[in-house]
């Protein structure tokens, strides 16, 4: 299973409107998120909008075609796309800044048992 972090910003004055709104996501779509192969999927806000996500999947590539595959998917990008800036007219399920990853833990813990 690979790991995928990535960052988007969501508009400070909506970010508490955002929180909400994922308080609540809809069945349809979590099932359709499980279903593309995401697994352990988790999004952390910092004050000023900034938005960090963390997932695992196979291939990020397939799991993200699977979703736009989905109606639900198309339904709830068209309704977050008001709360992010700096999409340049990209969905946010499109506008993933990745980061690349430097260190993890369990990955060197079991180099050092080889």
């Amino acid at each position: 299973m690979n790991r995928y972090c990535f960052l988007l910003q969501v508009r400070p004055e909506l970010l508490a409107e955002y929180t909400q709104r994922h308080a609540r996501v809809w069945p349809e779509m979590l099932r359709a998120l499980r279903d593309a192969g995401w697994t352990n999927y988790s999004l952390f806000a910092r004050d000023d909008g900034l938005l960090v996500g963390y997932v695992e999947a196979e291939s990020l590539e397939r799991a993200q075609a699977a979703m736009a595959r989905t109606d639900v998917n198309a339904r709830w990008q068209a309704e977050m796309a008001r709360f992010f800036t700096g999409l340049d007219d990209r969905r946010p399920d499109e506008g993933f800044l990745l980061l690349t990853p430097v260190f993890q833990l369990e990955q060197q813990l079991a180099a050092l048992d080889d």
